[in-house]
């Protein structure tokens, strides 16, 4: 029987809860906004607390018997040709290590892209896996890393032919994609399950002019945050499985020992509501984003100064395999200004955020909910800041490495080193000890210091290069990196 997509189980429990006038004498004590403070009301509205009930015991009963979250998490399966989906309201930084933790345990080897997001790394910590680090496909000019390769985790399951299976992210942050096909094959060769970190990528399912995502390229586990390019709240993230190469029961235990006990009916309503939406009318909402991404790519172009990375750029032999063009990266090297720059400049100057930064490159993310109306203030603000960007030169000299001054060698356990005996030691004397912390130059968030790595002075240059040239390091435990922890002895 085919999925009824015109159905949202969650909203429509919602609605119904209301129509009923529950009364509910359990939490949240806000009580459908009557004990809410009246200036958060005033500011959030009390849609807001009308829509934050309990999931079970609320929204459903207390046993669960109307199936609400689990009807809505099989139509999302359904909608993107996964066998079994799993919503979480805690965001891929839990689903990703619910993920590793369904394919490998304590001690155990997982290959992984050394770009990968610092929740992975975060998971790393928690779960004791071992990591096989897999490079990047290192772009020297640009100073830009791209998905690794299939060959790259061929030559990683030979060298560790004991590894459990493997997690690469794509898209990145920049839109690069991976060979995933190839990727895939490569695990299922040996049986092994490939997991892919596909936080950028919700849209990716719904315009054939988009590259191919993660569950119609078999991978085994996908980890997508709806919030990013889709139409759910934040944190609303989903998990998708598909294959028999991890069990659903164990993905979901492994999910539960993470999870909240408490979680958001506000944001399940988010990520049923988008599914819906895009079932619907996806095809027609990405199709007009990617016309109106490539009207404005085009039309950045003929700004002085500023350069579009675009296929030509970004995909080729040694580099990425593909391009989602909704994430707008312009390249500021003709301005002579940095990211960090241009970013501060446009949100003091012309209140526009942008999605990310680095020495070189601001980026712009297009989505379906951006029309001519916001694409044309996108364009008048960067054209002002081609205009104000001599004011603003010289820009910060950032140190940024060779490719392979940035790598160190894992020497120890990311679990071991975080949680071990450590010190903190004045930067200028870290070079060759190991780190007891990651430091994640965020957004994109891929920290460029593991625990358990040996430091070295081109990272630790471009560390403290980077902080004064306008860097954001949220993470060190010194923040303004006058000492870096590391592991005592």
């Amino acid at each position: 029987m085919s999925a009824d997509h015109t159905r949202a189980p969650v909203l429509e429990a919602l609605a119904d809860y209301h129509r009923k006038r529950r009364l509910a004498f359990s939490p949240p004590g806000h009580k459908q906004a009557r004990g809410a403070d009246p200036d958060v009301r005033a500011v959030l509205g009390d849609a807001v607390f009308l829509g934050d009930v309990l999931a079970s015991g609320g929204l459903d009963d207390r046993l669960t018997r109307g199936r609400v979250l689990e009807r809505a998490e099989e139509l999302m399966a359904d909608a993107v040709h996964a066998e079994h989906t799993f919503f979480t309201t805690c965001g891929s930084s839990l689903s990703v290590k619910a993920a590793m933790l369904a394919v490998a345990g304590p001690h155990e080897k997982l290959l992984i892209g050394r770009d990968a997001h610092k929740s992975v790394v975060s998971g790393l910590i928690l779960s004791g896996i071992e990591p096989v680090w897999i490079e990047p496909r290192w772009d020297p000019v640009r100073r830009l890393a791209h998905p690794p390769s299939a060959e790259s985790f061929e030559r990683g399951f030979a060298a560790h032919p004991d590894a459990k299976g493997a997690l690469i992210t794509s898209p990145t942050p920049y839109g690069t994609c991976a060979d995933l096909r190839a990727v895939a094959e490569v695990c299922h060769r040996r049986s092994l399950p490939l997991v892919v970190d596909e936080a950028w990528g919700a849209h990716l399912p719904f315009h054939p002019d988009l590259p191919s995502w993660a569950m119609d390229a078999g991978a085994d586990i996908c980890v997508t945050s709806i919030h990013k390019m889709g139409s759910g709240l934040e944190q609303g993230s989903v998990f998708h499985l598909r294959g028999g190469l991890v069990p659903p029961e164990v993905l979901r235990m492994r999910a539960d020992l993470l999870g909240t006990t408490s979680p958001s009916v506000l944001l399940y309503a988010g990520l049923d509501g988008w599914r819906r939406q895009m079932a619907l009318h996806g095809e027609e909402l990405m199709g007009g984003a990617l016309t109106l991404a490539a009207e404005t790519r085009a039309a950045i172009e003929q700004i002085n100064g500023m350069h579009v990375d675009g296929r030509d750029d970004f995909c080729g032999p040694g580099l990425a395999n593909d391009l989602d063009p909704l994430p707008v990266v312009i390249d500021l090297t003709g301005l002579g200004i940095s990211g960090f720059q241009a970013a501060d400049w446009l949100r003091e100057h012309r209140a526009v955020d942008m999605h990310l930064s680095d020495h070189r490159r601001i980026g712009a993310q297009i989505t379906h909910g951006d029309d001519s109306g916001t694409a044309g203030e996108l364009l008048a603000a960067l054209k002002e800041l081609a205009h104000a960007a001599p004011e603003l030169r010289p820009a910060p000299r950032i140190e940024v490495p060779e490719p392979a001054e940035l790598r160190m060698a894992q020497a120890q356990l990311p679990r071991d080193a975080f949680f071990g005996p450590a010190e903190s030691v004045p930067l200028e004397e870290a070079a060759g000890r190991l780190a007891a912390e990651m430091i994640t130059p965020y957004p994109p968030g891929i920290p460029a210091v593991l625990p358990g790595e040996r430091l070295t002075e081109p990272v630790l240059r471009y560390l403290r290069t980077g902080l004064d040239g306008g860097m954001n390091l949220p993470d060190p435990t010194d923040p303004e990196l006058r000492t870096i922890r590391v592991v005592r002895g």
